[in-house]
């Protein structure tokens, strides 16, 4: 399944807001250097959905706030 985030790094606190079925905003406390926002998103995203975070992907968006996910 695809899913397409909106991710807010350097939040003040880290959250997963589900806007439908298949979008959400992500906000995480990591800055975007390095990736650094990317994996702290797909883990809050495993967390949400209570699988591993190998089991969720990042497809597209990698240096833009709105990004695709694949969740397994």
């Amino acid at each position: 399944m695809k899913i397409f985030v909106k991710g807010k790094p350097g939040a003040k606190n880290s959250a997963v807001e589900r806007i439908d079925e298949n979008h959400f905003t992500v906000a995480v406390k990591e800055a975007p250097k390095d990736g650094q926002a990317n994996i702290a998103i797909q883990e809050a995203l495993a967390e949400f959905f209570k699988i591993s975070a190998s089991r969720v992907r990042l497809v597209s968006g990698f240096s833009s706030r709105n990004k695709v996910f694949e969740v397994q």
